[in-house]
């Protein structure tokens, strides 16, 4: 798209890309602009953090409309191609419906992921739907000065009674934003929030959960166990409210263990089980992943499905090593815990680790375990969470199905 000099609104600051940067990946789609590949000097360092700037190549030719964060890594977050683009109230609820759009075409009940940040257009912004309350992070300093915009746009497409805003998670340490989770809009429904996915049920604390209260994006990974569960003992570790035990018990299992340090996210697992009628098959062991599953060793207990989603052990590349050893840990100590022929599903959300990586690192542990293993399936996020090609931080999520 070229840009007519005559369409930029020559009000907002303008922001330079340094020379020998490489102006194409964002005319080809890559929506950042990092802090050290920008014209700095006193102006653009006294920019307010969420600022929207014209972004320009080193030749001053205008990029888009871009926000920015002067104290963030990521300095600049290209947010729409059109440099004069007014962000107000109806161009937020243009990409909310768009994004909207694409969810009724894949759920036929409203649980799900709304708005995945750079991939639905809305950088920085992560939107969950729990039937009529959503659940809105503003991971990025543009986003959260214009919540209240982003609110009332949200509502407007949604009919949504309820709006949380959640502060938690590391982007918005990054940039510098507080960590306050409050209801802004209306209303909370009585907690914890019942949530249907894949024929289980869940629990989901809006408020005082991890993340937005539930993790939407394993649903296809959860669906996948279901139909390899049917009579099998299962063990999910790394629970958090029972995302692949639950969908487990719903696919047929015989039992199943539930391993997590929370014990609130624990305790909603355990009432989304009594809800689904399995509660007398549904056991849980409260401690360190690590720990327990060493424990379980020494028990010499066995199981037909043992599932291993941990957070993200390698959130950043300086931890890199560190994470894909653990990730070898969690494969060794959870391979001997699975029988004969059994299923071995181990996830990573790092997207420091990538496929290879993850995978050679699980193989690693496997094979350490003195198991031999068959992959049999390799999956990623739902499409409630999709990828922007350009973008490989948006394809963080990994899953490997292994026979034993």
């Amino acid at each position: 798209m070229k840009i007519s000099e005559s369409s930029v609104d020559d009000t907002r600051p303008r922001v330079r890309m340094r020379p020998k940067t490489d102006a194409r990946r964002i005319r080809f789609g890559y929506p950042w602009c990092y802090a050290n590949e920008i014209v700095t000097d006193r102006r653009t360092k006294a920019l307010t953090p969420g600022s929207l700037v014209i972004l320009e190549d080193e030749n001053r030719n205008p990029l888009g409309l871009a926000a920015v964060n002067p104290i963030s890594k990521i300095f600049a977050r290209l947010i729409d191609l059109d440099p004069a683009a007014d962000v107000n109230q109806e161009w937020f609820a243009h990409r909310i419906n768009k994004a909207l759009s694409l969810r009724d075409q894949l759920f036929n009940e409203p649980y799900y992921r709304l708005v995945h940040a750079e991939a639905d257009g809305l950088p920085g912004i992560v939107i969950d739907r729990f039937g009529d309350t959503l659940v809105i992070q503003p991971n990025a300093a543009w986003a959260d000065q214009r919540i209240k915009m982003l609110t009332a746009a949200a509502v407007e497409v949604t009919g949504a009674e309820c709006v949380v805003k959640n502060s938690s998670g590391r982007a918005r340490n990054l940039e510098a934003l507080d960590d306050v989770t409050k209801i802004i809009f209306g209303k909370l429904p009585p907690m914890p929030v019942k949530v249907p996915m894949n024929g289980a049920i869940y629990m989901a604390d809006l408020m005082g959960g991890q993340k937005t209260g539930l993790y939407y994006d394993q649903r296809p990974n959860h669906r996948f166990v279901q139909n390899l569960a049917k009579g099998a003992r299962v063990l999910d570790v790394f629970a958090h409210v029972g995302g692949f035990g639950l969908a487990a018990l719903a696919g047929g299992a015989e039992s199943l263990i539930c391993v997590d340090s929370s014990e609130p996210s624990l305790e909603l697992a355990a009432q989304a089980a009594e809800a689904m009628g399995v509660k007398e098959i549904f056991n849980i062991r409260h401690g360190d992943a690590f720990s327990v599953l060493s424990t379980l060793n020494d028990e010499r207990e066995l199981f037909d499905l043992v599932v291993c989603d941990p957070p993200a052990f390698a959130p950043a590349r300086q931890s890199l090593d560190a994470g894909l050893r653990a990730y070898e840990r969690i494969a060794r100590l959870s391979a001997t815990l699975v029988a004969e022929n059994g299923i071995l599903v181990l996830c990573s959300c790092s997207h420091a680790a990538d496929l290879e990586k993850f995978r050679g690192a699980s193989l690693r542990g496997i094979g350490r375990a003195g198991r031999k293993p068959v992959l049999i399936h390799t999956s990623f996020a739902g499409p409630d969470h999709p990828l922007l090609p350009q973008l490989a931080e948006s394809g963080y999520l990994k899953a490997l199905f292994f026979r034993l």
